[in-house]
């Protein structure tokens, strides 16, 4: 299992775009194949870093969700929206691969 941590700098000004953005994303990132952990958008502290975080089982899985998810009416949709307001000044992907397993009382 892997997961993708997407880091976003998003327009400061935007805050509502990105949250229907994430909204939209958590409907069809599940799904087109993806098992989503969720988005999340600034609170306090930095204004313009937000998150999106899911699993997929392996890099070949990824590419296979990646063109569900280009296919996607509301993917299609959620490009375009970004696309058009331009809420999103960069995002940068981590791949990461757990190696431990949860801790304390309730594991």
């Amino acid at each position: 299992m892997l997961t993708c941590v997407i880091r976003y700098h998003i327009d400061p000004t935007q805050h509502d775009n990105f949250a229907q953005y994430a909204r939209n994303w958590g409907q069809a990132i599940p799904r087109c194949g993806a098992d989503l952990i969720g988005y999340f958008a600034p609170h306090e502290g930095s204004s313009t870093l937000a998150y999106g975080i899911y699993n997929v089982d392996s890099l070949a899985a990824y590419e296979n969700y990646r063109a569900r998810l280009a296919e996607d009416p509301l993917g299609r949709e959620n490009y375009a929206l970004a696309q058009r307001e331009k809420f999103l000044v960069r995002e940068d992907r981590t791949w990461l691969k757990r190696v431990s397993e949860p801790h304390g009382d309730s594991a």
